[in-house]
């Protein structure tokens, strides 16, 4: 039996509920644009109504909801035809769009005595420690109040550094952050296929158990509606975030969402393939986007990568870029490899006359606030290559 024949052999059918799927009580739900809205813009209430049927009917799971459409529900209301390129009229749309999808929501659910909250999110909210605290706290409370959190980017003000830039990733990010069971991404497509679907003799795979499995396979990246950011690639690259955080991801096409949330057998079962991460230091390395770089000499490499020490003064080379103290920085070695990334204490400017020196002789001529660490190893995410 050939490779291809073995994966179909292997992967397609199969009777019976998925082991961790079905009894999962917090699971995280996202749907996109296209499952939502019309392809000329405009919320399908339709759709949502069918969606937020399926979901409301479990009463014994707290589902929280990351649903896309606020840019491509205000697309109409604006008079445009299409998805703006740029930010400005996309944070418009959004603004708009966000009011319009979150009203929806609110009087969909209420139908079963079910109530929302919004939530928005920037990847600042979520790589800063007292932030991220906070977000799971909000996340936390809405669900032992018995609402169902509605998240979403905060496109409105997200500024292309502080984006997550699709919420497929915001959504693996969230079901690591409120702890959950289970990672449920809903499409237009019914799952991850071994080729274009719309080719004869390509077959869905059924069940991922880590990369090895992703082998050889071509993954598309565009999505068919035309009014969302992501395709499959940011769909596997979420479900590949999740799996290897300890969660769980079923990816499937929203029609399936019932069987999805009983433990059925569709779309595509990622197994996890990791344990649970310490929790922000997930959103360090997915989350942020680097302000600069601070180059290290080898010996600061090897304290860094080999024995997880924070990154001091001394064993800075160079710095590169203009950040602040709190934002996010790669660590890269002599090469310009990014080996690590973490959360600065000191602004760009003020490195170049810390760079080489010990915190001591710092603390003895700058002062006491200049004996500490660059990057504490608790700020700290090594980057595996």
């Amino acid at each position: 039996m050939d490779e291809g024949a073995a994966r179909k052999a292997t992967v397609e059918g199969g009777g019976g509920r998925r082991e961790g799927v079905a009894d999962a009580r917090r699971i995280v739900v996202k749907v996109g644009s296209s499952s939502l809205t019309t392809a000329a813009g405009g919320l399908d209430a339709d759709r949502v109504d069918a969606l937020v049927d399926v979901l409301a009917k479990h009463q014994d799971k707290e589902i929280v909801l990351v649903s896309s459409g606020a840019i491509a529900a205000g697309l109409a209301p604006l008079g445009l035809e299409r998805r703006p390129r740029d930010l400005a009229r996309q944070q418009a749309a959004a603004s708009v769009g966000q009011g319009l999808l979150v009203a929806r929501y609110t009087a969909s659910f209420a139908r079963y005595g079910r109530r929302v909250g919004q939530v928005l999110l920037t990847s600042d909210d979520t790589s800063r420690r007292a932030h991220y605290r906070n977000a799971y706290r909000t996340l936390d409370q809405l669900l032992a109040m018995g609402a169902v959190p509605i998240v979403n980017e905060n496109d409105t003000v997200a500024t292309d550094e502080i984006r997550f830039g699709d919420n497929d990733r915001l959504a693996a990010l969230v079901a690591h952050l409120v702890r959950a069971d289970l990672l449920i991404l809903l499409s237009d497509v019914d799952g991850l296929y071994d080729g274009d679907p719309s080719t004869p003799g390509t077959s869905r795979i059924a069940e991922v158990r880590g990369p090895k499995d992703l082998e050889g396979v071509s993954i598309g990246s565009a999505g068919k509606a035309g009014v969302g950011t992501g395709g499959m690639v940011t769909k596997v690259e979420a479900a590949r975030i999740a799996a290897a955080a300890g969660i769980p991801v079923v990816l499937t096409s929203a029609v399936h969402a019932a069987d999805a949330l009983a433990g059925g057998r569709t779309g595509t079962h990622f197994l996890r393939t990791g344990r649970r991460s310490a929790d922000r230091l997930l959103w360090l390395a997915h989350a942020s986007t680097p302000r600069g770089a601070l180059v290290l000499d080898d010996g600061a490499v090897r304290a860094v990568v080999e024995r997880h020490s924070s990154l001091l003064p001394a064993g800075i080379a160079s710095v590169e870029g203009e950040f602040s103290a709190g934002d996010p920085v790669e660590l890269r070695d002599g090469e310009g490899r990014a080996v690590a990334r973490g959360l600065v204490n000191f602004d760009a400017r003020e490195i170049p006359r810390l760079m080489g020196r010990s915190t001591r002789d710092l603390a003895r001529e700058l002062g006491p606030a200049y004996e500490r660490e660059v990057v504490h190893r608790d700020d700290l995410v090594l980057l595996h290559h």
